[in-house]
Parts: structure tokens; C-alpha cells; sequence
């Protein structure tokens, strides 16, 4: 009754299509004082359906107030009445009346037009799986979905605010680019990839087109933030525009942050400058095998403070600058970030002999650990993962050369995300052995 029309047969969005009447009753208050008591006294009579509001103006006598009635009352047979409708209405404190309830295209969402419009067979599995970042609104659509696809995306950008821009991804992630870019086509909208998206407090523009961002990595991003301490340093390989960088850097963490992706360098630097955190991040467009080696050892001869002023209050006088909290960067590495998780295991081999005649700055000498490494990478999906944990440190440990296991000491393979039915994204992150280390 209150579900949509169908018409499996439209391939152009017609919204007036969706407009439609139901006859229901009302129940007329004559007194407009009463209005919320009558509300209260007929409960179970009152119409309860999700974003229609009960209680409306009169059509026909526009100073009194109308309260929508349940669809099982009719106005003309008393015998659908309950007893307090009755008895209310023999007391002339209400009259029940006909109305007719125009539900329009914006009333229903997007699950409710998509399963007016598309076949009966695809009905099990609409197409509702899409990543939103800034304005754009991205989809994958299968095949099947392909016929429909315009109307797909114009009702679902009618049904997000926020979205102004539907694209279909029609080739794989870094198919045709080394930078993880994709082909598109607009399905709605206008070609408008330059985009704004807010994560973890820290703001970013970037043209998506351009470069690489997945709204759905917000919660691995703000886990290995939260593994970072301040006053640590920490070395971002595949960078990006800083979703890992930015966000570190506002808690004080130093971030070598590098990306060989000229326009995801471009939006590295803008973020560092939006969100003010230039102090505790370099920026560097280098190939990620070398910046692996040449990074340690400039952090080794850099030296680099940053002096926290200390916040006065408004009637308290200035405080002196011995009260400034100073920052020092060390001269190592707590951690290195690998988000390229097609190929980031193939860099390993870089941190073979990376600290080479240097174990005097590390444990045992010193109260300094060697790194942390925190490296992406796909894998196939089971019940538990284990077969995958295996399989993945012995990826690890070929290419590194030593053996890591998963029951090592600090050693986690982490299950981020499912990117299909059969293949699912992990983190692996383990410390760098010595054994590796300073070979």
C-alpha cells in the first residue's frame, strides 16, 4: 500500500512517475488545544509509518489540525472504528473524514525506486555497495547492472545530498597506471573529480582521478595512527596525500612521508600546509625501493626540533619561552608504512643490511628498538585466516631472507578489509629482524 509504482520498463528517470495517493482517514480535532492530547488517547489508531508526519493541517478548514489514522479505519464504516474513535467522535471532540495521502518521488529511498524499476530476478542483490569520497559517489557495478546503470546513479545521487558526481570504475585499480588510478565513466553529474574529504580531523583535496583514495580504508588509517606515539618517527613509503601522514603528524609524530605519484606528492604538500603540520612532516617524491634506504640514512645526519609554545590564558601574563615544550626527532625509524598492497611485500628486500654497522644505536646498546614494518597486502579469505597468516610471513620471509612466523614476537597479520568474495586485504606488520637488519 505505502510502497512506490513499479515500472520495470523505464530506462530515463521519470519522478512523477512516483507520485501517488492513498486514501486513508483522518481524524478532524475541532479543538486545536487537544491536539496532543488526542494524539496520546488514540495510540494504536493513528497511522505509524516512517517519515509521514501524523498530524497535518485541514485541507478543507486550514485553522484546525488533522491526525492521520491507521489504513484498517475506514471513514465511512464506524465498524473499523475502535471504541475510543467512536466514543471521541460521539462526543463531537473529533470527526473522522477521508484524506488522501500523496507520497512523491522523494519520500521513498533509494532501495524502495531501485526495486520499483529494476527486474524481479535482480532483486536479491541491488547494487548498493559504493564508496563516497568528497562529492563523488563511486561505483562498481556488475554487469547485469550495466543496462540500468544511468538510472541507478541518478537516483542515488538524488538520494545522497552530498553526492553531486556518480562514476562506474570500468578497469582495475593501477590496470593502466603505476599510481593505483583507474578508468572511469560519469554517470551523472558533472566530470568534476576534484574533491574535499575530512578524515580524522585533517583535511585533504586531491583530484581523484589522479590519484589513489579509499573512503573505506578510514578505519585502518586511524588504527596504525593510534600505534604511533609522539616524538616517534615514522617512514611512509607509498604516502599518498597523507591519509596515514597528516593525521600522525597532528599528534606530534614526525612523518617522512614519500610518494612517487607527482599529484599525490601535490596533495601530501597542500594537506601539510592545510592542516598546519608542515613542522612534523618531509615531504619526498622518490621510488620507494631507494627511499627505503636513503630515508634512514638522512634521518641518521638530520637534525630537526620543534618548539611548542606554551598557551597562555587571556588574563594570565605571557609565559616565559623556558616554558615551550621542545620536540627532538630521533635518528631512527619506530615505524615504516607500506600501503601498496598489490606489491609492497616486493620492497622487503630493501631493509636487508638498512642498519649495517649500526647495532650500536639499537637494543641491546641502547633502550632503541629496530622498526617496525606495517606492509598491505591481498591474500585469499577462510573462516579463520590462519592459512592466509602462514602463507603470508612465508612471502615475508622469502623475501627478506630470515624466517618470520606468525607466533613471533611481534608479529600480526591484521585482516583490514574483503575486496571480493575470495580475496581479502591484510596488514602485515612485524619488527625488522636483526638478522636483516644488519647483514
Amino acid at each position: 500500500m505505502f510502497g512506490p509504482p513499479v515500472n520495470r520498463a523505464m530506462r530515463i528517470l521519470d519522478r512523477s512517475f512516483f507520485n501517488k495517493k492513498i486514501p486513508l482517514a483522518a481524524a478532524r480535532v475541532l479543538d486545536r488545544k487537544t491536539i496532543s492530547k488526542y494524539r496520546s488517547t488514540l495510540g494504536n489508531d493513528l497511522l505509524s509509518i516512517d517519515r509521514v508526519a501524523i498530524v497535518r493541517q485541514d485541507p478543507y478548514q486550514h485553522d484546525l489540525k488533522i491526525l492521520l489514522l491507521n489504513p484498517k479505519i475506514k471513514p465511512d464504516d464506524p465498524e473499523t472504528w475502535s471504541s475510543t474513535l467512536r466514543e471521541l467522535a460521539k462526543e463531537r471532540q473529533i470527526v473522522v473524514a477521508p484524506y488522501d495521502l500523496e507520497l512523491k518521488y522523494e519520500y521513498w529511498n533509494y532501495h524502495d525506486i531501485m526495486g520499483a524499476i529494476l527486474p524481479e530476478e535482480d532483486q536479491d542483490d541491488l547494487p548498493t555497495g559504493f564508496s563516497v569520497v568528497g562529492h563523488v559517489a563511486h561505483l562498481n557495478l556488475r554487469d547485469e547492472y550495466l543496462p540500468y546503470k544511468h538510472l541507478i546513479a541518478e537516483v542515488l545521487r538524488d538520494k545522497n545530498p552530498s553526492v553531486r558526481t556518480v562514476i562506474n570504475k570500468i578497469d582495475e585499480v593501477g590496470e593502466q597506471s603505476q599510481y593505483r588510478t583507474f578508468k572511469y565513466e560519469v554517470l551523472a553529474g558533472e566530470d568534476d573529480m576534484c574533491v574535499e574529504v575530512s578524515e580524522q580531523n585533517c583535511l585533504f583535496r586531491f583530484d581523484y582521478s589522479k590519484v589513489y583514495w579509499n573512503s573505506r580504508l578510514s578505519t585502518e588509517h586511524r588504527r596504525l595512527v593510534d600505534l604511533f606515539q609522539p616524538g616517534e618517527v615514522v617512514c611512509d613509503v607509498m604516502a599518498g596525500v597523507g591519509p596515514f601522514a597528516i593525521p600522525a603528524a597532528k599528534k606530534r609524530v614526525f612523518v617522512w612521508a614519500n610518494d612517487l605519484n607527482p599529484d599525490s606528492h601535490a596533495g601530501l604538500v597542500d594537506a601539510m600546509e592545510r592542516n598546519k603540520v608542515s613542522q612534523f612532516v618531509r615531504h619526498f617524491q622518490e621510488d620507494g625501493h631507494s627511499f627505503i634506504r636513503t630515508s634512514a640514512q638522512k634521518l641518521l645526519q638530520t637534525e630537526h626540533e620543534v618548539v611548542i609554545p606554551s598557551k597562555a590564558s587571556r588574563n594570565a601574563p605571557r609565559p616565559p619561552a623556558s616554558s615551550a615544550t621542545v620536540i627532538k626527532q630521533p635518528k631512527t625509524f619506530s615505524h615504516y608504512v607500506m600501503n601498496l598492497p598489490a606489491s609492497a611485500l616486493t620492497f622487503l628486500p630493501s631493509f636487508k643490511g638498512l642498519h649495517k654497522g649500526q647495532e650500536h644505536l639499537f637494543a641491546p646498546q641502547t633502550d632503541v628498538e629496530l622498526p617496525m614494518v606495517h606492509a598491505h597486502c591481498f591474500s585469499t579469505k577462510s573462516h579463520d585466516n590462519k592459512a592466509e597468516e602462514i602463507k603470508i610471513c612465508h612471502e615475508i620471509s622469502q623475501q627478506l631472507g630470515h624466517p618470520v612466523r606468525p607466533d613471533d614476537k611481534d608479529v600480526m597479520v591484521w585482516n583490514v578489509r574483503d575486496v571480493a568474495p575470495q580475496k581479502t586485504m591484510f596488514c602485515a606488520s612485524f619488527r625488522l629482524p636483526p638478522e636483516v637488519a644488519f647483514i
